[in-house]
């Protein structure tokens, strides 16, 4: 969804729907691989129905990873896929049904996103090829260093594309993985694998939706399944709340800004290409063991709880006293349908909110004032009604002229922050301006380093004032010189960020903050006048149109496949006006592109390999009739943002018409091979031996029947659906070969498959947004407190669904015992490295290292037994450590390091002073003492019980 920022807001609003996922791993036993018994009982303590996979979030990191090596070939691609699957798969551990989408052709209205991210990729990665190449000759005439450039063809992301052959063998290789996790996987067994492939129109997440909206309109319906979706998209939380299904959860990869990214000039970390020195690489290792191997941990995963989103939002959206009955699941449907204002796929946002600027809380706050008024909600079952909404745009459009004032005060207090903050920073780095040395040098806390000797006092006394001198006629040179010297830096320009003033975005020709914005923006924009009302009301309607396109998508699938919005950008609030009658309905029985009319509609000149080739002519050839749908430059329109990723990419639309006619003399140039792949397929249903339904299936295929046969719902946990026999199917007993030379045939399948496609509706049918009959509730997780905990700092989310599970964690007795038993790189670093613990905790006598720079510890100092806890003497006796003086507190530092070792060996129980056996032996007498002490101080006092946390004796 077009929302960047929907999630963080999300997240830090709502900070209890976020929980940690407890993963179990494989083990290794004489270099055999142990895989994860995914029959067990889930870790994360909550038991999964389904699990749905949007494909595309998987096949993306996949292919082309960011956090380390892209795979070799097209082979280790695809097994990287499937380990990926596997790790799902081992996490949530579904019991009933797993469903697998891949993008298919979109509708149109998301087909032009499509083809503006495609378009800027190529044009991204053109610019990229010659930043590269100009670096690289300046480095090298400087004399810097560069590894030799790697002959190797570059991966092109685009033809993850419905209708390319890397799309049609990734569905060859998924077939292939299923059969052999339900031949060999036990966790595989009775679980229904569904695979809708990138031949399916529709794209994957929506694909799901319509899946889990068929079924629960049948009546065998399970009501309390527990759903599991899987995807970063922002837009899957609204379709999730959009179901309006009680156990709903969605697992994603949890998001770490700031990952190390190597340039790709030199392939090393800290810098990017515009700031690569070509410095030759420095050795990784002892022996460069580490060469090329990228800084980065495996990728952990997050569950995001809707049921606990539910409880934060019927908390916000609770209204008193309206005028007709509160109806929770309506108030959700228009939280959705508010939340489209702020951007998504297929429209742009409003200029006046953003999700940054706090834009969703504005519009629930007008929402509950306005709402009294309207009579009623929003929306109902995906249907909009106008009239309430154009109360919502007009209080919106109130303060608008406001909202952009704020903008650029926010923005201009932001630059200053900015500004001083790099000054302090480049004043920390710079470090004082002069620093004593010798006998006056400032010297650790602690006294960790010895002073040097002063041989000659007086003379160290002038040779400061000498200093401070000539420091002082420095800076007043500098400054009378007022930045230009005598020497070598006359006339050097000084760099941007010691510049008082910042430069001015390049798209703020609009100045939505000053008097005249709206006349601005249209001007710029649009290229027409503001006094232009038919072409204002046209854009407006067109966005009127998308409101209810969008919304409609969301709660009853797609309402036409030709919708779009013809504009680059959205109008003002303020312009909603006399809307009730802006729309009626869509244009009915509209059909998908075919996949390579798509790849025709959002793919550039340079990706045109991927096409046949007299289709590639269309894009290149001047005598083309559609040349003019694949400029070489366009512009972006940075619209107020400061990266070009989020500007607006200025590419023509895509008249079908004229695509369709030119297409129609090429159509016949298509091989056997190229038809199939520009045909639209179905979902396909694999279940391995186990399973209930398999017998049926089975006897379909034997049976040779051509008919449609109706799925049994007693067989398949209440699913509902059609079944075809499949012209290519894998059957049992039978050999799959595999597509991908690395891994083998699978000789014994125990794996079938056939065609599905869901249960049909006849047209007009509205799918109702409500909890259906039986649901049951899942128990309330928030407390008071978690409503305001997002407001009070830092805090990290629980770890799997138990919010009492214990997790362990060490005392600071535990962490000193720790680092005296990890290496360190350097010696005497900090308080309590400055004596290695004894070899022997028994041993009479201890010898503590003394570093030869400091005074040497005395001999004969008195000792002072430790506090006695216990009638047991201590296991090994205390050195009287030498009084340092200066109140830094070293012998005592020197005593707790002892004393820490007293209490470890204490803990572990071992010898006649071990802790727990004290414990018990006193426990006793703790009455008797406690009473003949009364007031007195507590010396003597026996040690705590142990702690619940770590069992030292385990």
């Amino acid at each position: 969804m077009g929302v960047p920022a929907f999630f963080r807001w999300l997240s830090r609003k709502y900070p209890s729907i976020i929980v940690h996922c407890v993963e179990e791993k494989g083990k290794e036993c004489n270099g055999v691989r142990i895989p994860v018994d995914t029959t067990k009982p889930n870790p994360n303590e909550v038991e999964f129905d389904n699990l749905y996979l949007d494909m595309n979030g998987i096949i993306h990191p996949c292919t082309h990873p960011e956090d380390k090596p892209a795979p070799k070939n097209e082979d280790e691609m695809m097994v990287a896929i499937f380990e990926y699957i596997d790790r799902l798969f081992n996490i949530v551990r579904p019991r009933r049904v797993l469903y697998m989408a891949i993008d298919g052709v979109a509708p149109r209205a998301k087909m032009n996103q499509q083809r503006s991210r495609r378009f800027r990729a190529s044009k991204e990665g053109a610019e990229l090829t010659e930043e590269k190449n100009r670096m690289r000759e300046e480095i090298i005439q400087r004399g810097g260093f560069l590894p030799s450039e790697e002959i190797k063809e570059r991966f092109d992301s685009n033809c993850i594309t419905p209708g390319t052959e890397f799309m049609d063998n990734l569905a060859q290789c998924l077939r292939y993985y299923v059969a052999e996790r339900l031949s060999n996987d036990p966790g595989w067994k009775n679980v229904a694998v569904f695979l809708s492939d990138a031949s399916v129109p529709g794209e994957g997440e929506h694909k799901i939706m319509d899946f889990i909206r068929r079924q629960r309109a049948q009546p065998n319906h399970d009501p309390n399944t527990h759903h599991c979706l899987c995807g970063a998209d922002a837009d899957l939380i609204m379709l999730g709340l959009a179901t309006h299904e009680p156990n709903f959860t969605i697992i994603r990869e949890e998001f770490k800004p700031n990952k190390p990214r190597p340039c790709s000039l030199c392939n090393q970390t800290g810098h990017e290409i515009k700031d690569c020195q070509g410095v030759a690489r420095q050795k990784q290792g002892e022996h460069d063991e580490f060469a090329g191997a990228m800084p980065a941990a495996e990728q952990e995963f997050i569950f995001i709880r809707l049921c606990v989103l539910r409880e934060y939002l019927s908390r916000e959206l609770t209204m008193a006293s309206l005028p007709f009955p509160f109806d929770f699941e309506r108030s959700v449907d228009d939280w959705v349908f508010m939340c489209f204002f702020v951007g998504n796929d297929f429209l742009p946002h409003l200029p006046s909110l953003e999700i940054r600027e706090g834009a969703i809380d504005r519009l629930v706050n007008i929402y509950k004032d306005v709402v009294h008024k309207t009579g009623g909600y929003l929306t109902q079952n995906g249907f909009v009604n106008l009239e309430r909404v154009e109360m919502i745009m007009q209080a919106v459009g109130v303060a608008e002229d406001n909202i952009f004032k704020k903008r650029k005060e926010d923005d201009e207090n932001f630059k200053r922050r900015n500004k001083e903050k790099r000054k302090r920073m480049k004043a920390e780095q710079q470090g004082p301006a002069f620093m004593t040395s010798g006998q006056f040098a400032p010297q650790a806390l602690g006294r960790r380093d010895r002073p040097e000797p002063v041989h000659n006092a007086r003379y160290q006394a002038y040779d400061m004032r000498m200093q401070s001198v000539e420091q002082h006629n420095k800076v007043a040179s500098a400054q009378s010189s007022a930045g230009v010297s005598d020497g070598t830096d006359r006339g050097v320009k000084r760099k941007n960020e010691d510049s008082d003033s910042e430069p001015e975005p390049e798209d703020n020709v609009s100045r939505l903050w000053e008097d005249g914005w709206k006349q601005r923006y249209y001007k710029t924009k649009f290229d027409v006048d503001v006094s232009d009302d038919g072409f204002r009301k046209k854009v407006v309607r067109s966005y009127v149109e998308g409101l209810c396109w969008v919304l409609r998508y969301y709660y009853q699938g797609c309402a036409s496949w030709k919708w779009f919005f013809p504009f680059h950008y959205a109008p003002f609030a303020s312009d909603f006006r006399d809307i009730q009658k802006m729309f009626s309905e869509f244009e009915k029985d509209t059909k998908p592109f075919k996949p390579l009319e798509q790849l025709m509609g959002v793919f550039p000149a340079a990706s045109g390999n991927f096409l046949p080739p007299t289709w590639r002519n269309l894009m290149m050839s001047a005598d083309s009739s559609i040349i003019d749908f694949y400029p070489d430059d366009f512009a972006i329109d940075l619209n107020g943002k400061k990266y070009a990723w989020q500007g607006v990419a200025l590419l023509p639309f895509v008249d079908e018409r004229r695509l369709r006619a030119a297409l129609a003399d090429v159509y016949p140039d298509l091989t056997p091979d190229e038809v199939r792949r520009n045909s639209l397929g179905s979902d396909v249903l694999f279940l391995g031996r186990s399973h209930p339904l398999f017998d049926f299936i089975h006897e379909l295929y034997r049976s040779e029947t051509r008919e449609e046969a109706l799925v049994p719902a007693e067989l398949c946990h209440g699913i509902q659906g059609t079944l075809n026999l499949d012209e290519d199917p894998i059957l049992p007993d039978e050999t799959v070969k595999s597509p991908v030379p690395l891994l083998r045939d699978i000789s014994v399948n125990s794996a079938i498959n056939v065609k599905f496609r869901d249960p049909q509706f006849a047209e007009g049918f509205v799918f109702k947004a409500v909890l259906l009959p039986g649901a049951k509730m899942p128990s309330k997780v928030l407390k008071p407190e978690d409503y305001e905990r997002g407001a009070r700092g830092p805090w990290r989310p629980q770890l799997g669904f138990n919010p009492n599970r214990q997790q362990a964690h060490l005392d600071q007795a535990g962490f000193r015992a720790l680092g005296h038993s990890l290496p360190r790189a350097q010696q005497f670093r900090g308080q309590y490295s400055n004596a290695a613990p004894p070899s022997s905790y028994h041993q009479d006598k201890t010898s503590w290292p003394v570093n030869s720079s400091r005074t040497p510890l005395m001999q004969n100092a008195p000792q002072r037994p430790p506090p006695s806890f216990s009638s047991v003497p201590p296991p090994f006796p205390r050195q009287q450590q030498p009084y340092r003086g200066g109140g830094h507190g070293w012998d005592r530092a020197l005593q707790a390091q002892q004393s820490a070792y007293q209490q470890n060996l204490n803990r572990g129980g071992v010898g006649p002073g071990g802790y727990q056996q004290r414990y018990d032996q006193r426990r006793e007498d703790w009455g008797d003492r406690r009473d003949n002490r009364g007031q007195q101080q507590a010396r003597g006092f026996p040690l705590p019980p142990p702690s619940r946390h770590i069992h030292w004796n385990n």
